[in-house]
């Protein structure tokens, strides 16, 4: 009888030491995980340091890129450029209705807009075809109550020129039309202001931070 409850003790210290060990494999996980932002032009500025640059200059704009233009249309069919809304920073960001990912974010970026929306422009592209409707978007964003600008990829061209594989996935654009970062996959409230942040400063404070 005494080996038997020596053996039961022994079965709930090891169910313990595993318990808390997957307690703290998860918190550790959490701290280091990243926020989720891919920041444009780290690799090409770490080259830049690593290199004897004779000059000595630090051109961050030839090193990052400019957000390529793409069409998509308005809730009334219009035809609407990116490249309209350069001159104020952009947060563009790639979603469907059905995407569950999609919809845990989008509340933040509801309250963003409705804080900076005066400031930053927010470009809410739905991947609309196949399993997407322009029906059942715009029912979603009704039902919901979102007011953010919405938009429509019917003919997949902001889609193909950006590439967007994954959804929902996000691009930070300054001012100036220069990509600063992106993120695929839902952001936290954190992460979005983060990327907001980045571009919701002047040029020159910006290219402090390289």
């Amino acid at each position: 009888m005494s080996k038997r409850k020596n053996i039961i003790i022994l079965v709930l210290v090891f169910v313990l030491l595993i318990g808390g060990a997957s307690v703290l494999y998860t918190q550790l996980s959490k701290d280091d995980a990243p926020d989720g932002l891919l920041i444009q032009g780290d690799q090409e500025n770490n080259d830049h340091e690593n290199q004897n640059d004779k000059s000595g200059t630090d051109d961050t704009k030839r090193q990052l890129t400019k957000a390529p233009d793409f069409t998509v249309y308005d809730g009334s069919g219009n035809k609407v450029n990116l490249s309209d809304y350069v001159g104020k920073p952009i947060v563009l960001n790639f979603w469907a209705s059905w995407c569950g990912p999609c919809q845990s974010e989008m509340p933040d970026f509801h309250e963003k807009y409705l804080e900076f929306g005066n400031k930053i422009h927010f470009l809410m592209v739905n991947m609309t075809g196949g399993r997407e409707t322009l029906s059942s978007a715009k029912a979603f964003i009704s039902e919901k109550g979102y007011t953010f600008p919405v938009f429509y990829d019917t003919d997949s061209s902001a889609a193909t020129t950006y590439s967007v594989y994954s959804l929902p996935t996000t691009y930070f654009i300054d001012a100036e039309g220069y990509l600063i970062a992106q993120a695929t996959g839902a952001i936290s409230a954190d992460t979005l202001q983060k990327g907001i942040d980045m571009i919701n400063i002047e040029r020159f404070q910006y290219t402090e931070l390289f």
